[in-house]
């Protein structure tokens, strides 16, 4: 695959990265957020599969790489400034959470503004990871 043109036009920051909304394609549930670098962006797109930069172990991260809950990818969207990108996948296996959820958004605030912790537990994060995230 040939590097499209606008993947220039990406407005990654002073450390390289660019803010990565990841979206469920179904049902339209925001799953997480992640950083991507340019490396990650090139191959999510030639893998249609979802690749990030993690910024704790300062590498590329291929979604689902320990869990096997990876992310196929429908569309990559960018942003009106072009600095964050938006990806609608299909999160296979149902969990994108480390900690076992579909989504990583999962503490809610309530009315009166206390926090509520949501979402079902999809799978027990101490079977799957071999390092603590």
């Amino acid at each position: 695959m040939s590097i499209p043109v606008w993947l220039n036009e990406v407005k990654f920051d002073d450390r390289g990265l660019v803010p990565a909304v990841v979206q469920d394609d179904k049902d339209g549930t925001v799953l997480m957020v992640a950083y991507m670098n340019r490396d990650a962006l090139v191959e999510t797109l030639e893998r249609r599969r979802g690749v990030f930069f993690s910024r704790s172990r300062n590498k590329l991260w291929r979604k689902g790489e320990e869990s096997g809950n990876h992310q196929e990818v429908h569309s990559i969207a960018l942003d009106c400034d072009k600095d964050c990108v938006l990806i609608r996948v299909n999160q296979v296996g149902g969990a994108a959470c480390h900690t076992g959820r579909k989504s990583c958004f999962f503490h809610q605030v309530t009315a009166d503004n206390q926090l509520n912790v949501t979402g079902e537990i999809l799978f027990d994060p101490n079977q799957v990871y071999k390092n603590k995230h």
